[in-house]
């Protein structure tokens, strides 16, 4: 049997290299955590779980905010060879009861804050052990810091091949039920040696901070993975990551890269304290999740002389496969290919585009997930041989810059032409009434228009004059049928746990008959 490291190990090479007392972890609560503290906590739990049962292959979902339980218990489990399955703790409890049932768990983990929702579920189901992390553990459940304290600090990790199962994410679940991404022990490092290494230089001594939660593909790396392998140190927020605190991590803390989404870089800007910032020690400052709006990118780097690096990941690549490059920015695209992938835009036939003709994005890569648990007909659907479809639509110009132009279900065919929503939303943010904007296709009077959603920025008024006023703005550098006929004025979007604009909801909004304007 081929052996190789297992996903583990990111802790151990601290050790090796005798910086056991360099720090790993930055708490909210601005506890320094040494990496030996962290070594031993993983093998505690590694122990512990051992001691309740947990064997190979079983999973353990994970109800947990970012504190050291998250690596803890994420590395630990992994350590004994079972699977951990981090899901988002903000959920309905009838979704963690889902979550138990599709992954099998035998155990569920999770912070004291969260046991309302969960607990009920977990009782529910016989043979699954409750572990309470971060608090009192009641309904004769196990407490966490007891487990840890009966177990051992060295616990050597059990041998893996490269391809077994390593632990799960779910995806948001956009549409149906969300579906489980199994990954490999292979994946986290290879989002190491690519995207980490290549494109933001994390090295030993780096302080990273991230608004992105762990149980999110795009947090995990951002401040589990990279870190730990690299030798940085991650500065932890618990709660909701709002821009006030988000600035205030920053202002104490000064992180060389701060990871975020364009709905918070954006949300930062409008803070009166922003412009009060030291932000000398930021080298990069990175965004996923959504495309970031030239016009954020713009007033950002003005403001702070810090370049913003938007790429496109997934849950299903684990972390970022394209990217901007520092000093190479091209403001409204997703950059090129990181080094280890490769990229393709192609049709619906699935033959490869030419230059500027847009497509569905294929990925190639050596972080794509295996399968999705129990959607045979879903994996047969998107990994199709080396190649994984991404179901984004884009366009490639001759350097190899990919330009979004919207999910391949959210381009809206108007008048018989195809019109990406991206366009308009980037030409809406460059108005000065504007702050943030999605924009949907909806059905009119039997017809097909495009309906806008907009945030205006701070002292802006909404009125019928200014819906004419945005709609002539596109007119004037958009193709003439490239503007709303629809402009929704609203607080804010529905949004997944990572900010993204969740547009199915903005198109189920307007169906409803949500007030709006028109021309």
């Amino acid at each position: 049997m081929h052996t190789g490291p297992n996903a583990s190990t990111l802790i151990d090479g601290w050790l090796e290299a005798d910086r056991g007392n360099a720090t790993a972890i930055i708490t909210a609560d601005d506890r320094r955590v040494s990496a030996a503290e962290l070594y031993a906590e993983i093998c505690r739990v590694a122990s512990g779980l051992r001691s309740v049962g947990v064997g190979r292959e079983d999973r353990v979902l994970l109800v947990l905010d970012d504190t050291p339980a998250f690596p803890a218990s994420f590395l630990g489990a992994m350590r004994i060879g079972a699977v951990p399955v981090p899901v988002n703790f903000l959920l309905r409890s009838e979704d963690f009861g889902y979550f138990l049932d599709d992954s099998y768990s035998v155990a569920a983990i999770v912070d004291a804050p969260f046991l309302a929702a969960v607990a009920p579920q977990v009782i529910a189901r016989s043979g699954v052990r409750l572990i309470v992390a971060n608090g009192e553990a009641p309904y004769g459940a196990i407490s966490f810091d007891q487990m840890k304290a009966a177990g051992s600090d060295e616990v050597a990790p059990v041998e893996t091949h490269p391809d077994d199962m390593a632990f799960w994410l779910y995806s948001s679940g956009s549409t149906g039920q969300p579906k489980g991404v199994v990954h490999r022990h292979a994946d986290i490092g290879a989002t190491c040696t690519t995207y980490a290494e290549s494109v933001i230089g994390i090295g030993k001594g780096d302080v990273v901070f991230s608004s992105a939660k762990m149980f999110h593909a795009y947090g995990l790396g951002n401040n589990l993975s990279f870190p730990l392998w690299a030798g940085a140190t991650s500065v932890y927020l618990t709660g909701k990551p709002t821009p006030g605190r988000l600035l205030e991590r920053v202002a104490s803390h000064r992180p060389n890269l701060l990871f975020s989404v364009p709905a918070l870089y954006n949300a930062m800007l409008t803070e009166p304290e922003f412009d009060d910032i030291d932000w000398s020690s930021v080298r990069l400052a990175i965004s996923a999740a959504e495309l970031l709006p030239p016009e954020i990118w713009r007033r950002f780097r003005e403001r702070t002389g810090v370049e913003i690096l938007d790429g496109v990941g997934s849950t299903e690549m684990l972390h970022i496969y394209c990217s901007n490059r520092a000093g190479a920015c091209r403001p409204g695209t997703s950059g090129t290919a990181v080094k280890g992938y490769r990229l393709e835009i192609r049709n619906a036939d699935g033959t490869p585009c030419g230059p500027d003709e847009p497509g569905e994005m294929w990925v190639s890569g050596p972080s794509a997930l295996s399968a999705y648990w129990h959607q045979h007909d879903r994996t047969r659907d998107k990994i199709r041989g080396e190649w994984f479809l991404t179901g984004d639509r884009y366009r490639a110009d001759a350097d190899g810059y990919m330009s979004y132009e919207g999910r391949v279900d959210d381009m809206m065919k108007i008048g018989g032409l195809w019109v990406s929503p991206i366009e308009i939303e980037n030409r809406l943010m460059e108005h000065g009434a504007v702050s943030e904007a999605a924009v949907v296709q909806v059905e009119i009077d039997h017809l097909s228009r495009i309906s806008a959603w907009v945030i205006l920025n701070k002292g802006k008024e909404r009125s019928d004059s200014l819906t004419e006023e945005l709609q002539q703005w596109c007119k004037l550098s958009l193709q003439r049928y490239q503007f709303p006929h629809v402009v929704n004025y609203v607080d804010d979007f529905p949004r997944t746990a990572t900010g993204k604009i969740q547009r199915f909801k903005l198109r189920a909004l307007d169906l409803s008959g949500s007030s709006h304007r028109h021309e």
